[in-house]
């Protein structure tokens, strides 16, 4: 159990810097404003996938401060839906059979699912009404920014996490895979 915990942590730490690094260095500008074609939900994804909602939702949610003060100011709202975000495909971990070898179609399949979920509540719901709330931002502009990362994030995440899980599940040895000579 002691050495579960410590993975977590590290896995923790692993996740918020590659998600600081991606964000801040390998963004693509959508021509929305204040709004990228983000690769990070990827690698938050396939963390969220091996290691549960907690380390899903910390590393990106760390990622997503450190990123936002590297910029000059922490926008708390979107920082909390990266969070959601990892929650929400975390929660889905236990349907996507990663750790027994297994990315099939039924993996694939809930993960896409989780993916859009996760999208669509942390971009067009949580973020853009925490902004009209808490900022008093446009209405327009933010629902506008959240149906474009929500697609964008989707589509990323999808990809990348898909193919670095699905690589994953090449190294795992699948449950009954051995014989006994």
């Amino acid at each position: 159990m002691k050495n579960d915990s410590v993975r977590k942590v590290v896995a923790t730490g692993i996740g918020a810097a590659l998600f600081f690094v991606l964000a801040r260095f390998v963004a693509i500008p959508s021509g929305i404003p204040n709004t990228n074609i983000a690769f990070q939900y990827g690698i938050q994804s396939v963390f969220a996938v091996l290691y549960g909602p907690v380390v899903g939702c910390l590393s990106g949610f760390i990622g997503h401060v450190l990123t936002d003060i590297s910029w000059g100011g922490v926008w708390w709202t979107w920082a909390f839906a990266t969070a959601v975000y990892g929650l929400v495909v975390g929660l889905f971990a236990k349907k996507i059979n990663i750790k027994d070898g297994y990315f099939s179609k039924k993996e694939i399949t809930n993960f896409v699912i989780a993916n859009v979920i996760a999208n669509v509540l942390s971009w067009i719901v949580v973020a853009p009404i925490g902004d009209i709330l808490i900022y008093k931002e446009d209405a327009s502009l933010v629902f506008t920014q959240g149906v474009v990362a929500a697609l964008a994030d989707c589509i990323f995440a999808v990809i990348i996490g898909g193919l670095l899980l699905y690589g994953y599940s090449k190294t795992v040895a699948k449950s009954g895979s051995l014989d006994k000579e």
